[in-house]
């Protein structure tokens, strides 16, 4: 299966994506293709010995920044190195798409010319998270910043399949993150959702805060794109901070940097534990396709393994269990005209 590469859409693009395209070629087979702009990645590419590895280019003349507009950019863009990525798995040339551009022109490429999953209103992206436990997934975490109670629910769904297919967690349980467990907690559409979830065929546990995310407390986290990408951004943020903090208390003195030495094995693993890269890209759930939207700043690895990641979520086939999901269990029960009639709340 091929992944295609949106080579032009990072913030040190092509290079990053270039080299991580060709590392994914060579540890692990993936056949890939880098879009954009060929003249550019031609050169890129020279730098690097991918001799008898299977990467093809295709040209896109058009590139769509970090401040364009998502709607402006793919309806004016339309040879854009985004929307020509994802042209390729319409056209069965592809598999998968990983982007480390625009994610909400991403979003909306792939909505626009893949569409979305039968029975799903809003896509939304997923994101891996390090826990006390193993990891947790977290969704949405900024792709729709106003949710409705039945977007929450669909999210739940598509978590909990993906937590089965490419996580391996028989029986996923869900959590809807709010400002605390009590029933009385959280806003108009935690409370309307938490009834919905409560009648759904899913392991849901309830309320969950912010601080049982990283206990693994359970294994989906649900909550709207507002609230789970300030959870993403502040995590990220937390993670150098505390990096740097570390860094800063060891070198102020001598026993410090000795007992460093002594425990830099664990240092290593804990870092390599909470580095984003390791994880590549967060899936975008609900496009009938595979779309993975990696941080802009990301670094070769990050590339690498986003590639290794969208290659596994085709393999798998995790958007078809996605439809069976809802058509077996939701096609009726929960169809957002009938929410107001039978999960009113008082």
């Amino acid at each position: 299966m091929r992944v295609a590469i949106d080579a032009m859409g990072g913030d040190n693009a092509p290079g990053v994506e270039v080299e991580g395209a060709v590392n994914a070629a060579r540890e692990f087979g993936i056949p890939v293709t880098l879009v954009g702009d060929e003249d550019r990645i031609r050169a890129e590419l020279s730098l690097h010995d991918s001799k008898g590895l299977d990467i093809l280019i295709k040209h896109a003349s058009e590139v769509v920044g970090m401040h364009d507009s998502p709607s402006d950019a793919i309806r004016k863009k339309k040879d854009s190195s985004i929307r020509v990525a994802f042209e390729l798995v319409k056209s069965g040339e592809a598999e998968a798409v990983v982007s480390a551009g625009n994610s909400g022109a991403t979003m909306a490429a792939g909505m626009f010319v893949l569409k979305r999953i039968k029975g799903i209103e809003r896509p939304a992206i997923a994101q891996i998270f390090p826990t006390l436990k193993g990891r947790t997934l977290v969704l949405d975490v900024g792709g729709n910043v106003d949710c409705k109670p039945i977007h929450l629910v669909h999210f739940a769904i598509m978590g909990s399949v993906y937590a089965r297919s490419i996580m391996g967690i028989e029986n996923p349980c869900i959590g809807l993150l709010s400002n605390g467990e009590e029933e009385s907690k959280g806003n108009e559409l935690t409370r309307e959702t938490n009834l919905l979830l409560k009648q759904a065929p899913l392991e849901y546990s309830g309320y969950i805060e912010g601080r049982d995310i990283f206990a693994g407390v359970v294994d989906v986290v649900v909550c709207d794109g507002f609230v789970g990408n300030v959870v993403l951004k502040l995590s990220e943020g937390l993670s150098e901070a505390v990096g740097k903090m570390l860094k800063e208390e060891i070198l102020k003195s001598f026993l410090p940097k000795i007992g460093f030495l002594l425990a830099r094995p664990a240092f290593h693993r804990f870092m390599k534990k909470v580095d984003y890269a390791e994880y590549g890209g967060a899936p975008l759930l609900g496009i009938d396709g595979v779309g993975m939207i990696c941080h802009g700043g990301s670094n070769t690895k990050a590339i690498k393994n986003a590639i290794r990641f969208a290659h596994e979520y085709a393999q798998r086939g995790v958007n078809q269990k996605m439809a069976e999901k809802l058509q077996e269990n939701f096609a009726r029960s929960l169809q957002p005209e009938v929410l107001t009639k039978e999960t009113a709340v008082d």
